[in-house]
């Protein structure tokens, strides 16, 4: 089932590749929610809203983890208390509360090397079936994605949040746009982010060039 599956992620990666530089900003969270929705439709569901107030918690809610990637995936995995998200998150974001929505999935997944959208999609977020489970659903409606190094270089964070909420009613910004979230990127917000906090540029990497990988993913279901 999860290998037949796996065929859907696959195929679309290379068009995407090809294309992200016409179809989204030069911004690694907006290639990562356009890999995902091409996976989506190219499974017959549909193309999520990409919501920047939902992406901005996203980010926020990888800053809960102040770097520790130990702290994503296996036996000790921990993840932030639902509260944040109205006490700390949105607030962070100026986000309204009352706008808040149900989140109906998460994704994270974390390493010590810098890889491009499709390469975290595919080899880090995408690793099990409860995944798959979580990208397909129907329940979904919206979705906001997030990537951050630390202190400008590693370990590296994806994060994707997906929501039933409604377009221009859910993860609503107070004063129209988000308050300052760097370093990091976020979806959605119609602007360049990766030279904004040393993603995809060389030189940042070099240092962890000799740092075996590590990959560590965990999908969160509600």
């Amino acid at each position: 089932m999860a290998a037949t599956a796996l065929l859907f992620i696959l195929a679309p990666l290379l068009l995407v590749s090809a294309n992200t530089q016409i179809k989204v900003t030069n911004n690694p969270a907006d290639e990562l929610v356009a890999v995902l929705n091409s996976n989506r439709t190219a499974h017959k569901e549909s193309s999520l809203h990409d919501n920047p107030g939902l992406a901005c918690i996203a980010l926020q809610y990888i800053k809960a983890y102040e770097g520790h990637c130990n702290d994503v995936g296996g036996p000790k995995a921990k993840r932030p208390a639902d509260s944040e998200f109205a006490d700390t998150f949105a607030p962070n974001c100026g986000v309204l509360s009352s706008s808040l929505t149900q989140i109906t999935g998460r994704l994270l997944g974390c390493q010590s090397q810098y890889v491009h959208a499709s390469e975290a999609f595919s080899d880090i977020l995408m690793k099990n079936e409860k995944s798959l489970d979580i990208l397909y659903s129907k329940n979904h409606t919206e979705v906001g994605a997030a990537v951050s190094g630390t202190d400008g270089g590693a370990p590296y964070f994806w994060c994707v949040l997906f929501s039933n909420g409604k377009r221009n009613s859910s993860f609503v910004f107070e004063d129209g746009v988000a308050k300052i979230s760097k370093p990091g990127c976020f979806s959605g917000a119609n602007d360049e982010c990766s030279a904004a906090v040393g993603l995809s540029q060389p030189h940042s990497l070099w240092p962890y060039a000799i740092i075996s990988l590590i990959a560590v993913s965990y999908a969160f279901g509600l």
